[in-house]
């Protein structure tokens, strides 16, 4: 019968390697809160823009109906009712288009 024997080899660690082990360690862990605070600053900011395409949206449908009012003002039948109203007279040959 032969006798297993079994030589057990204990690999040396320098000092330098528990500091590179440590430096890697504190690197990975800021890269992680990098991540989670640009992933934060981001999220923050879509919902900034959102609320702005939501108020430029509101404001264009504010404009677009005001756009209309000022034609229906300023169409030629207001612009008569508004002449009699005032007690004054609709004559064509004094109307001078500006453009």
């Amino acid at each position: 019968m032969k006798k297993n024997t079994k030589t057990v080899t204990k690999v040396k660690t320098y000092p330098m390697d528990n500091f590179f082990v440590g430096l890697i360690a504190i690197c990975v862990l800021a890269a992680l809160f990098v991540v989670v605070g640009t992933t934060s600053t981001l999220s923050t900011t879509n919902i900034e823009l959102e609320k702005l395409k939501e108020n430029i949206e509101t404001q264009e449908n504010i404009n677009s109906s005001l756009s209309m009012q000022v034609d229906e003002l300023g169409s030629l039948s207001n612009i008569q009712d508004v002449a009699k109203a005032y007690g004054l007279s609709y004559n064509n040959d004094n109307i001078i288009v500006i453009k």
